[in-house]
């Protein structure tokens, strides 16, 4: 067939050309860029401009009204358009006595290579950079036209995306998307998601007094920022995990036959994660099986991810603490809104006694599901099985979270995964890392995608 030989070439292209595409790995990770501390972005902005320009497409930079966004784009032999999705900014590195090796530089040992962004999101740029080079040296051309839209604000929830993409619908135009991320499950078996949920993230907090004071002297008298703080947090949801938030389960969409359908055709890795964290059980008592999986995507969350109050350093220190954050975020299904959610926090509060405790929004994103009978979900599902020899898992959505909603809603496009990623890449986490070989077969699968993608007339 003459795709298996265009395939092959691509193939030979990859192998030829490892060592450079590592070291265009190695060049971007060196470059530190943490959205959460404002740390190297415009350089590695820049840096991704230029990387862009370098494999010969066009590269522009442009404001958001935070973070700039990358906007690059090349023209191909169809007149059919395929924008990629990404994100330049990376996890701050801390606890930095954690990693074995420096996280702003490339380190292999053995098949795996270890840095901040290598697979969350550094390691997708290079592997669709990589793909396309690949694509282009089979056919001496690309095959259709290609956009990418790479971001600097995806690890502080995409404050701005949405509002970017719908002002820049005519400019961001294509006919299909693939996005940031994708892998391989805990089976090495590649992954499909058609969906993610939303998220609501704010910072909570209390302020009781101008100045922490002496717990002697205050502790009988004083009211406790902490204890207030805690209080207020004890409201938002009961002892069986049930979220206190007036209306917030009205617009929660259960999932469809379909969707339980797929979901138990996939592998129950309940076991897996228990024993990689070290858990006793889970949540609500649910053991494994299909409550399991459905109880880790279609059911909406409330989450302290962060306390902050009084004296935190060694020894001790009797204070009391005149003020107190707290990071919850809440993670959305269909068809919750932040919107919604965020006033509806405000009224519990209110209505529970603690208008002081003030709401900051940190960042909020809808959830959005992908059809999945659209023909470009099939053709990637397909395209699949020649690069991994099986057949993806399709999950209905995913509990994570990310822009996903404009993409679908404001540029009416399908979107599909596929990547580099595997349940050990520890990202977010210290010795964040990828493996080799599941690197190049994501750059194969990718650059199967983009040329079965400028053939096909669907």
């Amino acid at each position: 067939m003459k795709e298996n030989a265009v395939w092959q070439r691509i193939d030979h292209y990859v192998e030829e050309n490892v060592d450079d595409i590592l070291g265009q790995l190695a060049r971007l990770c060196a470059q530190p860029s943490v959205s959460a501390q404002n740390l190297g972005i415009e350089a590695c902005a820049e840096l991704v401009a230029t990387m862009l320009q370098e494999e010969g497409f066009e590269a522009e930079i442009m404001p958001s009204g935070g973070n700039p966004v990358v906007f690059g784009e090349g023209a191909g032999r169809s007149d059919r358009t395929l924008i990629f999705y990404l994100h330049y900014d990376v996890q701050p590195p801390e606890p930095l006595d954690l990693w074995k090796s420096p996280p702003f530089r490339l380190t292999r040992r053995g098949n795996k290579f270890y840095a901040r962004g290598v697979s969350d999101d550094k390691g997708h740029i290079i592997a669709r950079l990589a793909a396309l080079a690949a694509v282009r040296s089979a056919l001496g051309e690309l095959p259709c036209n290609v956009k990418f839209f790479i971001e600097g604000e995806e690890e502080i929830g995409s404050p701005n995306t949405p509002a970017f993409i719908e002002e820049n619908r005519e400019r961001l135009a294509a006919d299909a998307c693939i996005w940031e991320f994708g892998g391989v499950n805990g089976e090495g078996r590649p992954e499909q998601s058609l969906g993610m949920r939303g998220i609501c993230y704010v910072e909570l907090s209390v302020q009781t007094a101008g100045s922490d004071t002496h717990s002697g002297l205050g502790g009988s008298v004083f009211p406790n920022a902490a204890w207030r703080l805690v209080w207020a947090l004890n409201t938002l949801k009961d002892e069986d995990e049930r979220i206190l938030l007036p209306g917030f389960y009205d617009k929660v969409v259960p999932p469809t036959s379909r969707d339980l359908a797929m979901l138990k055709q996939l592998p129950d890795e309940s076991a897996m994660w228990q024993k990689m964290y070290g858990l006793e059980g889970f949540v609500g008592g649910v053991e494994g099986g299909l409550p399991w999986k459905v109880q880790a995507v279609f059911q909406p969350t409330c989450t302290i991810c962060g306390l902050e109050s009084g004296y935190q350093g060694p020894g001790s220190k009797t204070v009391l603490p005149a003020r107190a954050t707290a990071k919850v975020d809440f993670r959305l299904v269909p068809d919750q809104t932040p919107e919604e959610v965020l006033a509806a926090l405000r009224q519990r509060l209110d209505e529970t006694g603690f208008e002081d405790v003030a709401i900051k929004l940190l960042g909020g994103l809808r959830p959005a599901r992908v059809d999945p009978d659209d023909p470009f979900v099939h053709l990637t599902l397909r395209t699949a099985e020649d690069v991994y020899g099986q057949s993806m898992v399709v999950a209905p959505i995913i509990g994570g979270s990310g822009p996903l909603y404009p993409f679908v809603e404001y540029l009416d496009l399908p979107v599909v995964a596929a990547g580099i990623s595997y349940p050990g890449s520890n990202v977010h986490a210290p010795n964040e890392n990828i493996r080799l070989d599941y690197f190049l077969q994501g750059i194969r699968h990718t650059a199967r995608i983009v040329e079965a993608f400028g053939r096909s007339n669907t």
